[in-house]
């Protein structure tokens, strides 16, 4: 009979009883709506009275449902002119409202000493410790605005991974990071053939980290067929000397052969007991069946399960507990465990698994758990099995309860409600797990940020304080703002301004302090803030709120434009709408709401009180209306001007009239990369893979998700399956982007050429041509074919792709003509609405002087480039002024972490001969890239004996 079969008829013995919750989750605003303003003579006043009350009764009635099945009747398009009142129920923004998010994740007041820590820890510990040490790297990587630095860390933890228990938590943490759960048509058991997410070698223990390099053990295992009847019956009668009487019926067998399962057999076979000179003995009140017991004879003789139904196997699991049977049990442990392929079979066996200690089979059902997240923390089940405190206590009693495990369903339960009870258990089972320092550090932060976005304030001070007592500094802005949220202002005040006179201060902590004081003492924090940390945008926002209650609301929106020229946020994309609706400039609004919804489809605005969607209805008839035509139109416009923004917005009006266009969906994760919004680039690529309509184009898309997630021979094998089945632009595309991403050979220039060119040759529009273009020049540049490099630039040009003006700046340069590569920079900074970059490339072609005016002017625009403060920093050094220089490097590192910033800043301590900071230096910088050259060289050099 088929396992799924016997599970069935296992299952109508309700071992375990199942049952569904429903949850709704309604809108809960703390005031009710206003009312709607008195009716005015006008046409304008009626349809604004009309918008208000669908508002209103929107907000009265709808609960948070899925995109999918909203419906919203669309407002009266006749005379559609409102006043911004009532697009507004709730009004403007206040700055007595506003606070920053605390970050639940590690923050330090030095970073790059604690990445220097982290990478000395992975170098000096034992092979065995280094799978907890890359994940305490994670944790670190999991507060930096890079994801890929936390992948690789995580995947780093799960090659080093010892024990079962570990590599199935870590495997299935990694198929996570690339939500794999949301393509279409995949399994939670699938793993691509990456032997590091494969479920059947994460059931192998033992540490192999090499692990990494083999094939994958599903598509290189072959399952050997075994011959029931064969085997069964491959006996010698003249062994069988006794038999096991159950009830009326005898099961033969070998004494010495039964005897060898185990030291109790052995003893009741052979030992003084009365059994001992028996030929028949009862065994009918010991739990098992006469099949059973005939199955662990054969057991005896074949030394194997894998012939038996899967009822039978438990009942021999179930006789080798009960008589320390070792390898009976480690033979059923395993067969079990293979045969545990889905949710249903997890639930049902786990209880075995459990009951009996089968450390495999319950691995195998953790697994299927974990490879289901995030749906399957929604059955209440398997929260009881992970959170409940006797559940907890099981899973630790066959050695699966651990810091990695709640660590993962920590991360899953606080994207999926910060402030649900779900969250609460997990984090406790975290601190309760939490055995070193910084794992106690992370437990009891999250723990506190959960409790006070519950509004529980006297715990999450409580848990801030653990924090703080096991070494996280920045947890104190926590127990400041429990303070502060329970009336405690000045004390609140005295911790942040205790924390800034005794370490060096950091843009948060000014950030923080300035939510306690007021007047001027609040706006200097904040551009003390801003300029310690640019890239935080609470200060911004601030500023700007100040300014819209003087009535300054373009000074308003220029301050959040600061922010939004190099960092684009949801919130700083709504409160510029909020602003734009106030000034009625509703075509900016509904631009800025599309932009958002793309980063945040569940976006809610204005206090979560309105979803996005339902803005865009009301805000649609206000603005002129565009068909697919006109869309494709603004589009050339805003990619050619490179307005990211106002290209991500018209490609949701795109996709608002066409949802299932994978193409737009593709052009929608470009644009997303572009302006670093990783997490919504992935989900974009991943919804135009499932809407792809034909197999070579689904083929590109997943090339694409495993190129920018770091399998890079994967993606090349994907574009090449796409090829082979029809030519298309794409796939050529894909493979000459992922071949050039290597240091290319002449021989292997001369291939992605080939590539480009083939690419070019097939069907696409031109914004995609525009690219293909400006990478063949920069293929042909490095190839020194400045001719051919500046005819693909030029026709790029042609067709709108403003991005090639710097790459014919680099021909001109080339060919020694300075001034004609300057004004072709000029020209980009001109056309492009994001020229941070532009100027930054244009100081190149000038003198010192106007470099510097330049550089100045880039990191205006985008603090975040690290060339400007390392060219600024060698004319320092070449000035002799070693101790300015660190300090413009120092001031960037402050708020970004960069390999390059970090390996220059060590080098020029090396040169000052100071080993310890550079060695500091290196270290950080090798814990961001382990395999840069020159930092390693540099490292070594460093290390040596000073003479």
């Amino acid at each position: 009979m088929h396992h799924n079969n016997l599970f069935t008829t296992m299952r109508s013995l309700k071992l375990i009883e199942g049952c569904k919750g429903t949850q709704v989750y309604a809108l809960n605003s703390s005031a009710p709506p206003p009312p709607p303003p008195p009716p005015s003579s006008g046409s304008a006043g009626g349809v604004g009275e009309k918008l208000l009350q669908h508002l209103q009764d929107h907000l009265r009635v709808n609960s948070i449902r899925s995109k999918s099945s909203r419906t919203y009747p669309p407002p009266n398009q006749t005379n559609a002119v409102v006043s911004p009142d009532s697009l507004l129920p709730y009004g403007l923004p206040v700055t007595d409202l506003l606070e920053p998010q605390i970050d639940p994740s590690l923050k330090f007041v030095d970073l790059i000493d604690k990445l220097a820590e982290a990478y000395r820890r992975i170098e000096n510990c034992q092979q065995f410790e280094k799978s907890d040490a890359y994940l305490e790297q994670c944790a670190i990587f999991r507060g930096l605005p890079d994801p890929k630095l936390f992948r690789r860390s995580l995947r780093s933890s799960r090659q080093h991974a010892v024990t079962v228990h570990t590599k199935v938590v870590l495997a299935s943490w990694l198929r996570y990071e690339r939500r794999e759960d949301e393509l279409i048509g995949t399994s939670s058991m699938d793993c691509c053939g990456r032997n590091l997410e494969c479920p059947k070698a994460t059931l192998v223990s033992g540490y192999d980290p090499e692990s990494v390099y083999n094939p994958c053990v599903c598509s290189s295992a072959v399952r050997s067929e075994i011959n029931d009847d064969e085997e069964c019956s491959t006996s010698d009668e003249e062994d069988y000397d006794m038999s096991f009487c159950i009830g009326d019926e005898e099961v033969r067998c070998s004494r010495y052969k039964f005897a060898s399962l185990s030291r109790p057999f052995k003893a009741m076979l052979y030992g003084g007991f009365r059994e001992t000179k028996r030929s028949t003995i009862n065994f009918t009140h010991n739990g098992i069946s006469v099949v059973g017991m005939r199955a662990a004879e054969i057991f005896t003789r074949i030394r194997k399960v894998d012939i038996f139904p899967p009822n039978i196997v438990l009942e021999l699991l179930s006789l080798a507990n009960r008589f320390c049977c070792d390898e009976l049990k480690s033979a059923c442990d395993s067969r079990l465990a293979f045969l545990v392929n889905s949710l249903d079979d997890a639930l049902l066996l786990i209880e075995y698994g459990l009951e009996e200690s089968a450390y495999l089979l319950v691995a195998a059902c953790l697994q299927v758990f974990l490879r289901e997240l995030p749906s399957s923390m929604h059955n209440p089940n398997v929260v009881k099995i992970f959170c409940s405190g006797e559940g907890r206590e099981r899973l630790a009693s066959v050695g699966h309860a651990s810091f990695t495990l709640y660590l993962f369903l920590s991360q899953i339960a606080m994207e999926d409600d910060m402030e649900s009870n779900t969250t609460v258990m997990v984090l406790e089972c975290l601190v309760e797990c939490a055995v070193e320092s910084w794992q106690k550090q992370l437990a009891c932060h999250q723990l506190g940020v959960v409790m006070l976005e519950r509004k529980e304030y006297k715990d999450a001070q409580r848990w801030f304080d653990s924090a703080v007592e096991a070494g996280h500094v920045y947890s104190l802005v926590g127990v400041a703002r429990a303070k502060f949220k329970r009336g405690h202002r000045y004390s609140a005040y005295k911790i942040m301004n205790s924390m800034i006179s005794d370490c060096s201060a950091t843009g948060w902590m000014h950030q923080e302090r300035s939510l306690y004081c007021s007047g001027k003492e609040k706006l200097l924090d904040m551009d003390i803030a801003t300029d310690l940390d640019p890239t935080l945008t609470f200060p911004y926002k601030f500023r700007a709120v100040s300014l819209v209650e003087e009535s300054q609301f373009g000074a308003a929106v220029t301050e959040l434009n600061r922010v939004m020229g190099f960092k684009v946020s949801p919130d700083c994309l709504e409160m510029r709408a909020w602003i734009s609706i106030a000034m009625e400039d509703y075509e900016g609004a509904l631009k800025d709401i599309r932009a958002l919804l793309t980063l945040e489809p569940n976006f809610l605005m204005f206090n979560k009180k309105i979803h996005g969607d339902h803005m865009v209805e009301l805000l649609r008839p206000l603005v002129q209306q565009w068909n697919q035509a006109d869309c494709w139109m603004q589009l050339y416009d805003r990619w050619s001007s490179v307005d990211d923004i106002g290209s991500l917005a018209v490609v949701h009006h795109m996709l608002a009239n066409d949802p299932g266009k994978s193409l737009l969906r593709f052009r929608q994760s470009l644009l997303l990369l572009r302006l670093n919004c990783q997490k919504a680039a992935m989900r974009s690529l991943r919804l135009a893979r499932n809407h792809s309509k034909a197999e070579h184009e689904r083929l590109v898309y997943e090339g694409w998700i495993l190129y920018d997630t770091g399998h890079r021979e994967e993606a090349l094998a994907k574009a090449e399956e796409s090829i082979s089945k029809q030519r298309s632009f794409e796939a050529y595309f894909l493979k000459a982007y992922a071949l050039a991403d290597s240091t290319l050979d002449p021989e292997s220039s001369k291939y992605v050429i080939q590539l480009l060119e083939e690419a070019l040759r097939c069907p696409s529009d031109g914004l995609r041509k525009g690219q293909a273009l400006n990478n063949l020049g920069s293929v042909y540049v490095d190839c020194d074919r400045l001719d051919l490099a500046a005819d693909c630039y030029t026709n790029a040009l042609n067709i709108k792709h403003t991005r090639a003006h710097q790459g014919l700046a680099r021909v001109y340069h080339l060919r020694n003509q300075r001034k004609s590569a300057y004004d072709e920079m000029t020209k980009l900074i001109e056309k492009a609405q994001n020229n941070a970059s532009a100027f930054e490339k244009r100081s190149e072609y000038c003198d010192r002087e106007m470099a510097q005016n330049d550089l100045s002017m880039a990191t205006q625009l985008d603090p975040l480039r690290t060339y400007p403060y390392r060219y600024r920093a060698a004319v320092l050094m070449d000035d002799h002024k070693e101790k300015e220089a660190i300090e413009e490097l120092s001031k960037a590192l402050a708020f970004k972490p960069d390999l390059q910033l970090l390996h220059l800043r060590a080098a020029f301590f090396d040169s000052m001969r100071e080993p310890a900071d550079a060695i500091r230096d290196c270290e950080a910088a090798l814990s961001l890239d382990p395999n840069h050259s020159d930092t390693i060289d540099l490292y070594h050099k460093a290390r040596e004996p000073q003479s």
